[in-house]
């Protein structure tokens, strides 16, 4: 641990029904004995449960808060931090863990307890949906289209693979819609196949927004455009394979504050969880949280 950190105390919360939390908990509570500070440690197995263990953790004041969970479980608590002294460091349960692969931290956990062992302290952004602030990404088309009707146990069981079957059966059901993006000086409207909305450059594990930065001080709205689908699914293949063809048809608008606009009106998933819907005012929060992240970041 580096000195300039000044951690004395730590909480962690498990989201025990992430896929691998209930596996992993017991071993990452077995390494972090050799920490160089106690850490009260937090099993949570009922979602709902997250919120009220959070506010129970944060209010002895602990100087870093170590979540354990998918992109949805590290969103939809990161709020509590907001306005506080307590520092963030994530470990990696999840399915696709977007959120740590924007802030490089290894996928494995021990490695992320080194991080936590042996990081440093940085400052970073948070998105916000008008006023719910989330931490790495939203969507707008085929993402919250999956996320919305997924069936409850397949992320668990069958991981990546379980969702990318699920991902081809409602591809099969979508369609384009109108997407108009207004950064206070003017609006502009086009035919939009995805909508990314970005402080990180990752999305459902895929490095797909190459302009976003946790530390940037700016959102990025990135819509893959056109009329129709099979352009989606070439901007999917060419991120992954990492091709020049990934910047084809892709939109990118940056700023401080976004309006955003869909006709008809659609479903936004914060990362992976359907929390909004269209019209909205995607924004920054600049510098927000700290966060634990590998020394030579």
């Amino acid at each position: 641990m580096k000195e300039d950190t000044q951690i004395r105390s730590a909480a962690m919360i498990v989201n025990a029904q992430s896929r691998k939390g209930r596996d992993l908990f017991d071993h990452a509570c077995a390494q972090m004995k050799d920490l160089p500070f106690p850490v009260d440690a937090h099993a949570v197995a009922d979602p709902a449960q997250l919120d009220i263990t959070m506010r129970a953790a944060l209010a002895k004041k602990p100087d870093l808060m170590i979540l354990g969970g998918g992109d949805g479980t590290i969103s939809g608590l990161v709020d509590h931090l907001v306005g506080t002294n307590t520092a963030l460091a994530v470990l990696p349960l999840g399915t696709a863990n977007s959120f740590v692969r924007s802030l490089g931290i290894p996928l494995d956990i021990d490695g992320a307890i080194e991080v936590i062992r042996s990081g440093r302290l940085q400052r970073i952004d948070l998105g916000k949906i008008d006023h719910d602030y989330f931490a790495n990404c939203a969507a707008i088309g085929i993402s919250p289209q999956i996320a919305g009707t997924v069936p409850h146990g397949l992320k668990r069981y069958l991981g990546r693979f379980g969702y990318a079957g699920w991902a081809v059966l409602q591809y099969a059901k979508f369609r384009p819609f109108t997407l108009s993006v207004d950064d206070g000086t003017g609006e502009r409207t086009l035919r939009a196949l995805e909508v990314r909305i970005s402080n990180g450059r990752f999305q459902g594990g895929t490095e797909l927004v190459d302009a976003a930065s946790v530390t940037s001080g700016e959102i990025v709205v990135q819509a893959v455009t056109g009329h129709f689908k099979r352009r989606l699914l070439k901007n999917w293949a060419a991120s992954i394979l990492r091709l020049d063809a990934r910047h084809d048809d892709v939109v990118d608008f940056t700023g401080t504050r976004l309006r955003i606009t869909t006709v008809p009106p659609l479903p936004i998933s914060i990362d992976g969880e359907v929390l909004a819907r269209t019209p909205v005012i995607a924004s920054i929060a600049a510098g927000v949280i700290e966060v634990m992240v590998p020394a030579d970041r």
